[in-house]
């Protein structure tokens, strides 16, 4: 990117820095972008990230260095708004926010080009504000309570919704959601996957279908154990999180559970299929399981209606139940694909396309914005 065409002082402001998924993939782009640019985030564990992020410059909240704030920084969730708008970015002439939740909020000069890329409005606040609250694993009285600070939270999310001189979604399905509950229009970017990095594993006929997931209630992993239970079928299941317990004690015999795995490419390319059970805002894991040349069985629902091709790179289902999804399995084994048709179709979500295109968007949005600011 030419410094002639973007400014020189530039912020990338991100959630949190506790976990390496897709949104972290994107501020990685950034910061490759810009590569001088301090980060500002709510709170920054090495340990959790795998020292991913260490040698850069992270800028965390108050909030991280509150007791428990790192790794319990949920428990101070009224103060978040307040954690981004305490950042000064006054120096800076260009930030660029990466956001599914408070990021979007700091506060920028006049002078300031503030873009977002929005992953989705935030979805306990705004999509999935009440399965947040009924799913919640807590006592009574914080469900009882969790609803007025919602409401609260909520109507700051749409003010700093406001702030942000221009959004990128992240899928055109969430670009409906930024209009829906923004009032706001947006450029859709698809995210970076490694593509070529996935294809280089070689793609092998697995007897094991596969699932890559954060174990959060909405990513639905229990629906692929009960349809894995029902139709007999092996499913090796790769994450960690809150909902573990529960899910392995629905678990039948055929189920595995593989845990935290650093490198995912081997178990890609040598599963049956993949597994996606949830309505994603995008869906990077089905992507990658595209580059490495395996079909997708999803929910026909969110981001995986502009990846998937239906009996081309995967099959769909249309209803959140076990057989519906055993149906389709079943489908999919009556049925033949090519895996290097599937690794081409993965090609349009590559990361030399997202920079191009973000490379692209910038430069025009900078020259926009200049010109209106010297009108």
């Amino acid at each position: 990117m030419s410094p002639s065409r973007l400014p020189e002082r530039v912020a990338l402001v991100h959630d949190h820095l506790n976990q390496v998924g897709g949104a972290e993939k994107v501020l990685e782009v950034f910061h490759e972008l810009f590569s001088d640019a301090p980060v500002y985030t709510l709170v920054h564990d090495p340990e959790l990230t795998h020292r991913r992020f260490a040698d850069w410059d992270i800028r965390s909240s108050f909030i991280e260095r509150l007791p428990g704030g790192r790794r319990h920084f949920k428990w101070y969730l009224p103060l978040m708004p307040r954690a981004f708008e305490r950042f000064d970015l006054s120096e800076y002439d260009l930030v660029l926010s990466d956001s599914s939740a408070f990021s979007k909020g700091v506060i920028t000069r006049p002078g300031t080009l503030h873009v977002s890329y929005c992953h989705t409005p935030t979805r306990y606040l705004w999509s999935d504000r009440d399965t947040y609250v009924r799913e919640l694993n807590t006592n009574w009285l914080v469900k009882r309570t969790l609803p007025i600070l919602q409401r609260r939270l909520r109507h700051w999310d749409a003010l700093a919704a406001d702030r942000v001189n221009r959004f990128i979604a992240n899928s055109h399905f969430v670009a409906g959601r930024i209009f829906n509950y923004y009032q706001r229009e947006s450029t859709v970017i698809y995210p970076p996957v490694d593509v070529e990095q996935l294809q280089q594993h070689q793609p092998t006929t697995g007897e094991a279908y596969l699932l890559v997931a954060r174990f959060r209630p909405y990513k639905r992993v229990d629906l692929a154990i009960r349809a894995a239970n029902q139709h007999g079928a092996r499913l090796d299941i790769i994450g960690s999180g809150e909902d573990e317990a529960r899910l392995r004690k629905l678990a039948g015999p055929t189920v595995r559970f593989l845990g935290r795995v650093a490198d995912i490419g081997e178990h890609l390319a040598s599963c049956r299929a993949f597994i996606n059970p949830q309505e994603e805002d995008f869906g990077i894991a089905a992507v990658e399981a595209m580059a490495s040349g395996k079909p997708v069985i999803a929910y026909r629902a969110g981001g995986a209606k502009e990846i998937i091709q239906e009996g081309e790179t995967g099959v769909f289902f249309d209803r959140q139940e076990p057989e519906a999804l055993v149906a389709a399995m079943r489908r999919f084994e009556s049925m033949t694909f090519d895996p290097e048709r599937i690794q081409q179709a993965a090609q349009r979500f590559s990361r030399e396309r997202f920079i191009t295109e973000l490379s692209t968007y910038l430069e025009g949005a900078w020259e926009a914005f200049r010109k209106q600011s010297h009108s």
